[in-house]
């Protein structure tokens, strides 16, 4: 799976999530803080990102910031981009099934090594949900990415 990955910060768990994804044999493309040259503002590369999902250029992404808000807000901002910031793995999980989440948005100050490990466990394992109501409301935000709210 191609995974866009950005980092407003070069911090260890950026580095760690990085080294993760390429050990689950994902093609990473990195963005922000963990490219050379790479504009590091949270707007900008948690966007970039996203941006690559949206255009079908990734699978998924991870974006990330200090809280992980600002990083989930800008990702969210792209058509087409339905970001869930995850603290857990029991929200990475539901973010997955019940949102058919594809962007990941992690905080960079709250996640340790192991917390990060168990939030890529249950993201990547999760799948979305065939339920007719879930998939309803997946639906509904598709319409709202074209700014329409009926169906």
């Amino acid at each position: 799976m191609r995974i866009s990955v950005s980092s407003d910060m070069d911090e260890p768990v950026a580095r760690s999530l990085v080294a993760a994804l390429r050990e689950r044999g994902h093609e990473v493309r990195p963005h922000g803080a963990l490219r050379p040259g790479d504009d590091p503002q949270w707007a900008v590369c948690s966007e970039a990102a996203a941006r690559e999902v949206a255009d079908g250029t990734a699978d998924q992404a991870v974006v990330c910031c200090w809280t992980g808000t600002g990083a989930s807000i800008a990702a969210n901002k792209v058509p087409g981009v339905r970001a869930a910031l995850c603290t857990d793995a029991y929200t990475a999980d539901g973010a997955r099934r019940w949102n058919d989440a594809n962007v990941l948005a992690l905080s960079l100050r709250l996640t340790s090594q192991p917390l990060l490990t168990e939030i890529l466990d249950a993201w990547f394992t999760g799948e979305p949900s065939a339920d007719a109501e879930d998939r309803q409301n997946v639906d509904r935000v598709r319409l709202l990415d074209h700014g329409r709210t009926r169906m």
